[in-house]
């Protein structure tokens, strides 16, 4: 989908000015790359695992390189911002969200860290939107439901045998029709501990590692058609800011990137049981669980001695190896798959088409597609310029979502093969 972006004749001057300067700040409060940990650490690890003598690795975090006055110069924006005008709004939640990022990563180690990730990216305690489930409830129900077909499809899965550089020239192919006029290079990065990481202008997968074919394709619709596309898209906007990946913004994002995996069919059992698994981890961590026990917990769950260490790594990140501070941010991708879902079905269901398209705008929240309805309406901010096929086609997008709310009245729980062989 393509269109021109007019500058917005209704923001205000000093929108222009706040903006400015947090797109100044913002590229300086990097979370992930800060408090992940180094490869030495999963590899040493797994020799003292083969060894039979696993020790709770030992990790530290320093506080050097820590932009200088972030966080106050980010509370300054945040409380200039006027919160009744809808771009402002959306600065000073971003602002406020970032200050809260400078302080998550200072406080890395401490008790106070996991209170701070709670606040920026909630727990397993939490409710879901719209269901009397907490996320690691939600989580279980998942694991307990595909346990049987997960058991059943083990021995079909695939080879792990595509290298990283095969996988960086096949997805590179793949992008380049799409992103026609905004080049997005994809570039492997030995560091990277995550499989892959996009931007408004680079994606980056890991290096050193093996790939399935089902991989590419959930690489693609995850990273490069939500990410890097809602990333590109809002630097394309008059307001910079809304292509900047503040914390806030996660739920959202990571679920519109899942739900993209699940109406492509890009998504497999395994990836849907690990973003469960990583739910009841971070609880696990969070009453006691040290490294060494989670890394038991997903090597029982059927994940390879590499994969186990890494899951256990992530829910780690700046907390205490020795248990107790877990990295809470594993609890999005449900929490966001769920929102995100509910947000595009009361959209087909409300008569609201024009919102599905908004969620593209940039890197935004549900709550705030809502919020800057006028400033769309009004022409100062637009959809995205690049949407990926599923959500620009509405007419097939409500088809799918339709029929999911009749089957939705449907429990299975009241009805059984021999009552459907019946009809």
């Amino acid at each position: 989908m393509r269109g021109s972006y007019p500058r917005g004749m209704a923001i205000t001057e000093r929108a222009r000015r706040l903006d400015t300067t947090l797109c100044a700040i913002a590229p300086s409060v990097k979370v992930l790359s800060r408090l992940s940990w180094p490869e030495s650490v999963i590899t040493e690890f797994l020799h003292s695992w083969r060894r039979g003598e696993p020790h709770i690795p030992e990790v530290s975090y320093s506080l050097s390189g820590l932009p200088s006055d972030a966080q106050r110069d980010l509370e300054r924006i945040r409380d200039e911002a006027a919160p009744d005008d809808p771009v402002e709004g959306y600065l000073k939640a971003t602002a406020d969200s970032y200050a809260k990022a400078v302080e998550l990563v200072s406080r890395a180690g401490t008790p106070a860290f996991l209170e701070l990730s709670r606040a920026l990216y909630g727990d397993p305690y939490a409710r879901l939107p719209g269901t009397h489930l907490t996320h690691f409830e939600a989580a279980q129900q998942l694991l307990d439901i595909t346990a049987p077909w997960a058991a059943a499809c083990r021995g079909e899965e695939q080879l792990s045998c595509m290298t990283a550089e095969h996988v960086r020239a096949e997805i590179q192919s793949r992008l380049d029709p799409f992103f026609s006029d905004h080049p997005i290079n994809v570039v492997i990065d030995p560091r990277l501990t995550s499989k892959a990481a996009a931007a408004a202008r680079r994606i980056r997968i890991r290096g050193k590692s093996s790939y399935t074919e089902a991989d590419i394709d959930q690489l693609l619709e995850h990273e490069a058609f939500v990410h890097a596309a809602t990333a590109l898209n809002g630097k394309l906007q008059p307001i910079q800011a809304f292509g900047l990946a503040a914390p806030r913004t996660t739920a959202t994002q990571e679920g519109l990137a899942t739900i993209a995996e699940l109406i492509t069919g890009s998504m497999d059992l395994s990836r849907l049981r690990r973003l469960a698994l990583r739910i009841i981890a971070v609880k696990h961590v969070i009453e006691g669980a040290d490294f060494v026990e989670v890394f038991r917990y997903f090597l029982r769950a059927g994940q390879s001695e590499d994969e186990s260490a890494r899951s256990a790594a992530r829910v780690f990140r700046g907390g205490d190896p020795h248990g107790r501070i877990a990295f809470t941010k594993d609890v999005v991708y449900l929490h966001g798959l769920i929102g995100v879902h509910t947000f595009l079905r009361r959209a087909i269901f409300d008569s609201r088409i024009e919102l599905i398209p908004r969620l593209f705008a940039g890197r935004v929240t549900l709550g705030d597609v809502l919020r800057l309805d006028s400033a769309f309406e009004e022409g100062d901010l637009l959809p995205g310029r690049y949407i990926t096929h599923w959500a620009a086609d509405a007419r097939r997008l409500a088809a799918h979502l339709s029929f999911s709310l009749i089957l939705n009245r449907i429990k299975l729980e009241n009805v059984d093969l021999e009552t459907i062989l019946k009809n």
